[in-house]
Formats: C-alpha cells, sequence, structure tokens
C-alpha cells in the first residue's frame, strides 16, 4: 500500500503495509478497556484532580497523546454552564461528577453540545446523586460493560469492510491499485460513521420531543 506526498510537484511514493495496519488496530482492539467506577475516587476531588484524572486515563486515546488535551478546566467549567454537567458542591466534584465527563467525553467527538445536554439531561435529573439502589453509577456500568462485550463484532466487522476495501478497484491502474483500495476502505469506515450518526441524531430528536419533555410535563403535574 503506498501513501502519495506531492513534493515540488512530484508524486511520491512511501509504502504502507495496510495488512499489518489492519492487524496493529485489531491489536489496540484487544487492549481496549474502560474506567470502571471502582476505579474513581471515592472522595470529592477538586478541579486539578479531576483534569489530572482524566488525562492519566484517557490520554492513550488521544490521537496525538504528545499535544492533545482530553479535558482542560475550562471545558469542563463550559459544561457546567451549558447544563452539561451538574455543578460542583463548594468547587470539588463526585465520582458521579466524573462519570457523567467521560460520557461527555466520548461523546463530544460526535455529538453536538446540545445533543449532548438533550441526552445527558434525563439521565442527570433522574439518577444524579441519588440515594436510591438504581444510580448513575448503575447506568455507568451497564452501558459500558455491554459496549466492552461488543469489540469482539466490532472487529468482525471491520475486518469485513477491510476484505471487502481489498477487492475493489482491480481494474485501475497498478500504480495506483493500492492507493484507491486503502481509499475505499477509509470511505466504507466512513460511510458506516456516517449512518449511525444520523441514527444517533434521529433518537436524540426523538427524545427531545417526545421523551424526556413528556415525562417532565407529567411529573409537573402531579
Amino acid at each position: 500500500m503506498y501513501n502519495l506526498y506531492i513534493v515540488k510537484g512530484m508524486v511520491v511514493h512511501m509504502h504502507i503495509d495496510t495488512k499489518n495496519l489492519l492487524n496493529s488496530i485489531m491489536d489496540s482492539f484487544d487492549r481496549i478497556s474502560y474506567v470502571k467506577s471502582s476505579d474513581i475516587p471515592n472522595i470529592d476531588l477538586y478541579m486539578d484532580q479531576v483534569t489530572t484524572f482524566m488525562d492519566k486515563n484517557f490520554r492513550k486515546t488521544t490521537r496525538y497523546p504528545g499535544d492533545d488535551k482530553v479535558m482542560t478546566k475550562t471545558m469542563i467549567n463550559n459544561y457546567a454552564k451549558n447544563d452539561l454537567l451538574p455543578p460542583p458542591v463548594r468547587k470539588k466534584y463526585s465520582r458521579e461528577h466524573i462519570l457523567v465527563l467521560i460520557f461527555i467525553y466520548y461523546y463530544k467527538g460526535i455529538l453536538s453540545i446540545s445533543d449532548i445536554q438533550t441526552l445527558l439531561g434525563p439521565v442527570t435529573e433522574k439518577f444524579f446523586h441519588k440515594d436510591e439502589a438504581f444510580d448513575i453509577q448503575s447506568v455507568y456500568e451497564e452501558v459500558f460493560q455491554v459496549g466492552y462485550d461488543q469489540i469482539e463484532a466490532l472487529k468482525q466487522h471491520v475486518i469485513a469492510e477491510y476484505e471487502c476495501a481489498m477487492g475493489t478497484f482491480e481494474d485501475a491502474p497498478e500504480e495506483n491499485r493500492e492507493f484507491l483500495k486503502l481509499f475505499s476502505f477509509i470511505c466504507f469506515l466512513s460511510f458506516d460513521v456516517y449512518m449511525k450518526k444520523m441514527l444517533i441524531e434521529k433518537l436524540i430528536d426523538e427524545i427531545k420531543v417526545d421523551g424526556f419533555k413528556a415525562e417532565q410535563k407529567e411529573d409537573n403535574n402531579k
């Protein structure tokens, strides 16, 4: 597989072994884990401690670990101002706050602030800092454990898309064939993300129109 660069008007071909690249990705999938609620300190944290915790646990998931910010003080303050995150108590953040921030961290790469607010609003309203047995920690553990269990199925799906992409452009010019196969693989993955994002947005719109607002109205009439 070749990567193409334009250097002073010349096309430069650099070899990329896509099969080894795919195997590397599959290996990284095997190393994926999630932050269990038991891994979060059972004491309230100040802002600096929160950002340190997030950085420690999510630094490796960023595209450029040496440069990318996981979650800054400004981000967290903005989440609270936009009602994505319940406000801290005396400038301290509880374990429940950290759980909400982890949800936000995963959502913010694909959803707007408004959509995250719509999605998390009912969760924080019903389960944040509740004394009942079923609380936001229960929600978090259920969702992330089930998601983690789907990694093997995700790996098989990615492999199937890779194999499909490697079967494309067999009649393309030989000097462009391998690049076009890589391009095809990226397109397949991108279309998959696009379709799922569209589905997510439609589901959030349903929550916005028919779900949380209706429930709030019922609660107000009690």
